[in-house]
């Protein structure tokens, strides 16, 4: 270009041979316009030495004044090119091709601490190589956009791409090297590189970030740097070729942040983490601002139906995250229900059904003023410009909607980001609608679970218990953990907890029959072993019906321990199938694990089970537990079952707090799998309690058994409860007598029912049946049965003992256990 005010007739000065640094022409102008650097090749272009310039004012060089307009133009670029008339020292007019680059110098970066780097290349000094050969050498090498350097790393030749991309004619760069031409790292990379190339004759690659002229963001570029040879092989110059990898990078990106979401999305059935982690994601690499909106409706325990949306759109806000600490952009806070006008992206989306790229105008910010004027004036606040919406949906059913936003980002969304944002949007939306749905089936599951463990425990003459009772993780599910307190005749009771393999509903289903099919099997008073049998019989009857059942998991199984403890000995009786074995604490000694034979857990069949039977001072401490109690990830067994012994070895007389200790020391955080924990003192019937009798097989006795019976009532202080208390004690040793084998004996156990045990041994049961009108007999037992509040049978080793329960009369409960 032709410098302004000037005719293009001036005397030129003749070319100034130079080479090396002297080649370029180099002067450092100040923020004020004075010259602060002076080159050796400035001196020889101009003839003024460093000295004579140093704190002058640039103008002292020009040959013609330009025009305030030029000047008011350049004030505001970083880089400006053209051509320009200057006076040589001894007068000579120069006109030589100027290139300024402007740069900071202060760290704020406010424009007051800047200077201008002015370059000029100074005319070479003619050399025996053909530059038309090299042309025609570089352009048959040259793939792409592609640049040719000498020896001296001074470019030579540049394609039209060249030019394009550097935003500058081959004329004003010929003669400058890479540096002189970019500033930025990167050129004194490619520099360091094209002189390993002209060392060793070998290709070089780098890729280089670049901030070209025009471009509003950076661009990728791979750059080959090849070496130019003479036939003879001699290096002559170097081959600049670039290939901008811009858009492969950003793709690349694309499928990272695709693959990220795959990994970081979903980690949780937690439906809002889930969401949480959506925004997680795409905020820095595709947003500055993500909302996760969801319908109100898909938190209910109803399945969602295709609906039509109501007018305004309702959404609760279960997520967001920006680029900015503490979300300043939001309006809506975390778990509120909004409204969206009809004219937002929220409610376009949801209502097409399609994403959409919306960008943010003047004229449609105004028209939310009217109707969301909180949203309008964070749009302007923060300069909002792009808005990419896309519907949340799963299975055909719509969830909501994900709103990605820039307003730091320059660059809009493209369609590109618009799959981008679909692709993880869809990944989202379904780990959601997972959430949800798994979220309704545990509360389901947790709701069946709740209804078939125990409730609360009556208080038991032979122990006193306290249980807790945890569910698994969400990510695990609801599991198959229970326990049970059973009373049982004679004033004992059955202590049970058992673990179901599995989670989830078919678990809990299995657990309810388990426990239903104990306590059946403790009614009729079986020994633990004998239950352990039958129980394993179940299962496996279990098992078989999954077998058959369609989307039933096959192969159920459980294990379970079953103790059964007797106040008036003082004896415990327990068996286990493959469950953690019960610890126990004596009073003044330390806790310790009971050596019980382990069994084979329910469900592999035909396998032998076995008792064992041991005496319990009174004031024992049982605790009985499932493996998730123990067990942890990242800890051993043995350290959980040791920290579980220390703790109860600190127990105190409340068996709740003890419980709490016990969660709190061994399981800090939720638990991994269910934890059941009951927790048994034992208590003891002294012969204050208890009475006993020995019984002559002859009619006779049972009137002298009828006179102790009733003393021992009046030293009980039960009176009132004699009278029936003699017709049940003689109907049950009358029948002893006539039908059973000695010997016989009659037990009375006083808690806060009256007991009556008579034993024999014979094994045959007796069978309460309605006698006919003339019959004389068979009216005994359905007399006790009247006159009791409960009665029956158990077997004993040798023979059995009938007993009747009887309440006591006066409403007392009586003298407690001690």
């Amino acid at each position: 270009m032709r410098q302004p005010g000037t005719t293009g007739d001036e005397p030129v000065a003749e070319p100034v041979q130079a080479d090396g640094e002297a080649a370029t022409a180099r002067a450092v102008v100040d923020a004020r316009g004075r010259l602060a650097g002076w080159s050796e090749g400035a001196r020889r272009l101009l003839g003024y030495r460093e000295p004579e310039v140093t704190g002058r004012s640039v103008t002292v060089l020009l040959a013609d004044e330009p025009p305030g307009d030029t000047l008011r133009s350049i004030a505001g670029l970083r880089r400006w090119n053209g051509t320009v008339n200057l006076r040589h020292r001894d007068g000579r007019l120069v006109r030589v091709s100027l290139l300024a680059h402007r740069r900071e110098r202060g760290p704020s970066g406010d424009g007051r601490g800047h200077e201008w780097l002015l370059v000029s290349p100074v005319a070479r000094s003619r050399t025996e190589l053909d530059e038309d050969s090299l042309l025609g050498w570089s352009l048959t090498q040259s793939p792409c956009t592609t640049a040719l350097y000498d020896t001296g790393l001074r470019l030579l030749r540049a394609n039209t791409d060249m030019e394009r991309v550097m935003g500058l004619p081959e004329a004003e760069m010929r003669g400058l090297r890479v540096s002189e031409i970019v500033l930025d790292a990167e050129s004194e990379r490619t520099e360091h590189l094209m002189r390993r190339v002209l060392e060793t004759g070998e290709r070089q690659h780098l890729r280089a970030a670049l901030h070209l002229s025009g471009d509003r963001r950076e661009s990728l570029w791979s750059v080959t740097l090849a070496p130019v040879r003479e036939p003879d092989g001699m290096v002559q110059g170097v081959l600049l070729s670039a290939h901008n990898m811009t858009e492969e990078h950003l793709a690349r990106q694309r499928l990272a942040l695709v693959a990220e979401a795959g990994v970081r999305i979903g980690t949780t059935l937690d439906l809002a983490q889930t969401a949480q982690e959506l925004a997680d994601v795409a905020v820095g690499q595709l947003a500055d601002f993500v909302t996760v909106d969801l319908l109100p409706d898909i938190e209910d325990d109803q399945e969602l139906r295709a609906m039509t949306l109501p007018s305004p759109v309702m959404l609760r806000r279960v997520a967001n995250q920006s680029v900015l600490p503490g979300c300043p952009e939001a309006v809506v806070a975390l778990g509120t229900v909004a409204v969206y006008p009809n004219v937002s992206p929220a409610a376009e989306v949801l209502a097409s059904g399609q994403p959409l790229i919306h960008e943010v105008t003047p004229a449609g910010v105004a028209r939310w003023e009217s109707q969301a004027p909180d949203r309008a004036e964070r749009v302007r606040r923060f300069g909002f410009h792009s808005v990419l919406a896309v519907p949340m949906r799963a299975r055909g059913i719509t969830l909501g909607v994900a709103t990605f936003t820039r307003h730091r980002t320059p660059e809009p969304f493209t369609e590109d980001d618009l799959l981008l944002g679909q692709e993880i949007t869809a990944r989202a939306a379904l780990s959601i609608d997972n959430a949800r749905r798994y979220t309704r089936e545990r509360a389901t599951a947790l709701t069946l679970q709740s209804s078939l463990l125990p409730q609360g425990h009556p208080r038991q003459p032979a122990v006193e218990t306290a249980s807790r009772y945890l569910p698994a993780s969400a990510q695990a599910g609801v599991g198959g953990d229970w326990f049970d307190v059973i009373p049982l005749s004679g004033a004992r009771v059955g202590l049970v907890v058992g673990d179901v393999v599995g989670h989830g509903i078919q678990a809990s289903a299995a657990m309810g029959r388990l426990r239903a099919t104990v306590r059946t099997l403790a009614d009729v008073d079986l020994p633990p072993d004998e239950l352990m049998t039958h129980l394993d019989d179940l299962v496996d009857r279990l098992s078989a019906e999954s077998e058959d059942a369609p989307g039933s998991a096959a192969d159920i199984g459980a294990t379970c321990l079953y103790a059964v403890y007797d106040p008036v000995s003082r004896r415990c009786c327990m068996a286990r199938a493959g469950h953690p074995a019960p610890a126990l604490l004596i009073p003044g000694s330390e806790p310790f694990l009971l050596d019980l034979p382990a069994g084979p857990p329910l469900g592999l069949g035909g396998l032998p089970f076995e008792s064992t039977e041991i005496e319990l001072p009174e004031g024992s401490l049982l605790a009985l537990y499932t493996d998730g109690l123990v067990e942890a990830r990242g800890r051993d067994i043995d350290q959980g079952v040791d920290n579980l012994l220390k703790t109860l070895a600190r127990a105190g007389s409340s068996l709740e707090s003890t419980c709490d200790d016990v969660l709190q020391t061994l399981l800090p955080d939720r638990a991994a799998d269910d934890v059941a924990l009951l927790l048994a003192r034992t208590k003891a019937l002294d012969s204050g309690h208890v009475a006993a009798w020995d019984v002559p097989p002859e009619p006779s006795e049972v009137a002298r058994i009828r006179r102790s019976v009733t003393r021992q009532l009046q030293e009980w202080n039960l009176e009132e409860d004699a009278f029936v208390t003699e017709l049940v004690v003689s109907e049950l040793i009358t029948n002893a007598i006539r039908h059973a084998e000695p010997p016989i004996e009659l037990r009375l156990i006083l808690d806060r029912n009256l007991i009556c045990e008579v034993s024999d041994t014979s094994s045959t049961a007796p069978h309460l049946r309605r006698a006919l009108t003339y019959d004389e007999g068979g009216r005994g037992l359905l007399l006790v049965a009247q006159l009791s509040r409960r009665w029956g049978t158990r077997h004993a080793r040798r023979g059995k003992i009938i007993w009747a329960e009887q309440e006591l009369s006066t409403g007392d409960s009586g003298p407690a256990a001690r």
